[in-house]
């Protein structure tokens, strides 16, 4: 067994949307930032593909392209079906984001993504599976070891350590290295299943997301079917196929009692045939992803070591996004390290890096606090019920509703709805 070590300004652990953008912009910081990956790409992720106007927000600032003809998948809206309701919303453009969204498989955004940071400078390097942190004399994070993984996923027998005052874990929702830095998840916020799979469409060019909201659990013993708090999506990728899923919050009591494929099989039987949704069509097997919201490990910050994306439970509890709050944490972070790492001292420098779940808390806080009510109350299948009855047949109200859940408001100025979103945000303590 070998060892070498290898020394960075930053270490990034974790190059999926989070971990790359935080790479990307610290080195355009000008810092030198080592962006470790366990796989090798291209590599799949379960995700529902889609990107809302406030991730496609991040890209523009990362300046990644995204031309159609390149392979991304422009959206005009959403297409929303439930209680009798069909109904198509388009994407509520303003001066602080744009009036389009994206689609584009994980296995093509990931590797764009890091290629992306590899070009503005960061050292990329994949088959590296980081196994725990190096621990300094005052317990903080001062590097990391990792594994090295041959091209089939398996331990080679060597090992490899990387050094640098910083740590960012970007290492997804069972996240070791905070596991192994002693934050584990909260069990007072919500979380969420999505499974997914992909299926050969004829309305694969369809310019408009799918969002089902009537999901119909088996009731336990044979009783009544259960309405589940989520929505099912069909989201089309232009390339001939869609991606089609679907995720629930673990707010329901009946939560784990459920097999989420069975819900998924029976709501996609249910499909209009336009859609040519088959065993025959089916891409794969049903799998499955925990989908952790709202901060739930905390705090971001502690010992040198950061917190971004699905590590740090970023996931929109209204809607289940989680791209475009790993890029935009990402974004902070870099802001926050680069400023730090240009302190004198190190209590300086310590003082910057201790503003980081603050920055955050500003920028989320309030919306996920919301967000959590809101699941707290869909969880309830009368709620739910009246929700998709009385709240569906408004259109005026499911713009607005639109608008929140997809966290689209102008951030200054702009109409009423903005600024009572914004209030709304402001009002709700983040916690």
């Amino acid at each position: 067994m070998s060892e070498q070590v290898e020394t960075a300004d930053v270490i990034v652990v974790g190059a999926g949307p989070g971990g790359s953008a935080t790479a990307a912009y610290l080195a355009q910081h000008g810092l030198d930032v080592l962006l470790l990956e366990k796989g090798s790409f291209p590599r799949d992720k379960i995700c529902g593909d889609g990107l809302t106007p406030r991730a496609v927000r991040e890209l523009i600032s990362l300046g990644v392209p995204h031309r159609e003809e390149d392979g991304w998948h422009r959206t005009k809206g959403l297409r929303i079906l439930g209680g009798g309701v069909r109904m198509e919303l388009d994407w509520p453009g303003n001066a602080s984001f744009p009036g389009y969204g994206l689609v584009r498989r994980r296995t093509d955004l990931d590797e764009v993504l890091a290629r992306h940071a590899q070009s503005r400078g960061a050292r990329l390097h994949e088959r590296t599976n980081v196994s725990e942190p190096i621990l300094d004399r005052r317990g903080d994070v001062c590097g990391v070891t990792a594994k090295v993984m041959d091209e089939r996923g398996r331990a080679t027998g060597e090992t490899r350590e990387f050094r640098a005052p910083v740590v960012v874990a970007a290492d997804g929702v069972s996240s070791r290295l905070s596991l192994a830095m002693d934050r584990p998840k909260r069990d007072d916020r919500p979380m969420g299943v999505a499974v997914r799979t992909y299926f050969t469409t004829p309305r694969h060019d369809d310019d408009y997301l799918e969002s089902w909201l009537e999901l119909w659990a088996r009731g336990e013993d044979g009783g009544q079917d259960v309405l589940m708090p989520g929505y099912g999506w069909i989201f089309p990728l232009g390339d001939g196929t869609a991606n089609v899923g679907l995720g629930i919050l673990d707010t329901a009591k009946e939560f784990g009692t459920f097999d989420s494929r069975d819900v998924m099989r029976r709501w996609v039987a249910t499909m209009p045939p336009e859609w040519g949704f088959s065993e025959e069509t089916q891409l794969g097997p049903i799998r499955g992803a925990a989908l952790p919201m709202c901060f739930n490990r905390q705090p971001l910050y502690d010992r040198g070591l950061l917190l971004v994306g699905d590590s740090g439970g970023m996931v929109n509890p209204f809607n289940g996004e989680g791209i475009a709050e790993a890029m935009e944490a990402g974004r902070h972070a870099a802001e926050v390290i680069a400023s730090a790492l240009a302190r004198a001292t190190p209590g300086e420098r310590e003082a910057v890096l201790q503003s980081y779940p603050a920055v955050m808390k500003d920028a989320l806080g309030g919306y996920y606090m919301l967000g959590k009510q809101f699941a707290t109350l869909i969880g309830k299948p009368e709620i739910m019920r009246l929700a998709v009855r009385y709240g569906l047949p408004r259109k005026a109200l499911m713009r607005l509703l639109l608008k929140i859940m997809a966290n689209l408001p102008q951030e200054r100025g702009g109409r009423l709805d903005d600024h009572v979103i914004n209030a709304l945000s402001r009002m709700t303590p983040a916690a």
